[in-house]
């Protein structure tokens, strides 16, 4: 059975005067309906542009982009661009990393949901209305009957946010893609949010995207996860599997950078050495290599030469590296393994 999102192949490259940027590069991933796919990765990695890619927000005249995004069957790359508004908001939503920026400063909030709710419902003012207080109520957000008439401004951040997420919501999605949606929220909104996102999910069956440079936000989110670096997927597993089995180098270096509770100081964190390649010079084998300390491990120059494959390496793993899997399993256990007692 397909899922009901499906991401295939996906290549989205911007014509530039310095050259052709390959903002993604074969991405391909899927989600079902009541599960998170969680997308991580430096800046630059590309997550912004798959997200953008999936809501039909580029323009196709500056953009070439191939490939195939299925939305429960539906191919969206080739639909017209009144299909695709038909379904923005409707059928997928997104939830902006800056909700100052993203709601309109010289409306009040509840004429925004207001709006959002008429373009897709056969409803009246009034009507709509009163689903915009409730969906302010059901977000969290106190005396949701005075705050339908502030504006923007008038709210904190996490209140914001949460009006973003209401939005998002109102018109019942059965595809939510949150964009950074904790980044510059304080801990406990950030924690308020996520459980918020995790509720709805439950109560609607709503599938989720959560693209977030984050770990410990995905380690108690997501249900799945795809590494992105350079424009490629470099891992995809379930969340458990990518935490305590990584077979991906990057991947390695990405929980090797997180701050642990038992550290004594904050240099004890190990960053990746080195800096993401040019998307518009990629090196020609794996884009990882001139960051990577284990490609002396793989015969015959492979990594500075041959693309590796997104291989399954146990069932629903897949990994992008010439390492063979017995190679992973040691060196990731050597090296998580140096990183815990560092910590220790």
């Amino acid at each position: 059975m397909s899922a009901f999102l499906e991401v295939e192949d996906l290549q989205v490259r911007f014509r530039t005067e310095d050259g052709v940027v390959n903002a993604c590069d074969g991405v391909s991933l899927d989600v079902d309906r009541g599960r998170t796919l969680a997308i991580v990765g430096e800046s630059g990695s590309g997550k912004s542009v798959t997200s953008g890619a999936i809501m039909g927000l580029h323009n196709r005249k500056r953009t070439e982009i191939h490939g195939s995004v299925r939305l429960d069957g539906e191919e969206l790359l080739t639909a017209s661009d009144a299909r695709l508004r038909e379904l923005r908001g409707k059928r997928m939503a997104m939830i902006f990393q800056d909700p100052l920026s993203s709601l309109h400063p010289f409306y009040k909030v509840g004429r925004q949901l207001v709006e959002a709710a008429l373009v897709h419902q056969d409803v009246s003012r009034s009507d709509a209305r009163r689903r915009a207080v409730d969906m302010l109520k059901r977000v969290g957000i106190p005396n949701a009957e005075h705050r339908v008439d502030e504006y923007p401004h008038q709210l904190s951040g996490g209140m914001r946010q949460r009006v973003m997420i209401a939005m998002a919501l109102i018109n019942d999605p059965d595809l939510i893609i949150a964009d950074e949606p904790t980044t510059a929220l304080d801990v406990t909104v950030q924690a308020q949010v996520i459980d918020l996102l995790k509720s709805l999910q439950g109560e609607f069956g709503t599938a989720i995207i959560l693209i977030t440079h984050d770990l410990g936000v995905v380690a108690e989110t997501a249900d799945d996860v795809a590494v992105m670096y350079a424009g490629r997927v470099v891992e995809r597993a379930a969340v458990r599997d990518l935490f305590h089995d990584p077979k991906m180098p990057y991947t390695w270096g990405l929980l090797s950078s997180l701050p642990r509770l038992d550290e004594v100081s904050a240099d004890r964190l190990k960053p990746i050495p080195g800096q993401p390649p040019s998307l518009i010079n990629l090196p020609p084998g794996c884009v990882f290599r001139p960051r990577c300390q284990y490609h002396q491990f793989v015969p015959g120059n492979l990594c500075d030469t041959v693309r590796p494959e997104l291989d399954e390496n146990a069932p629903g793993h897949y990994a992008r590296c010439h390492l063979t899997v017995a190679q992973k399993d040691e060196l990731a256990a050597a090296r998580l393994a140096t990183h815990a007692k560092e910590g220790a």
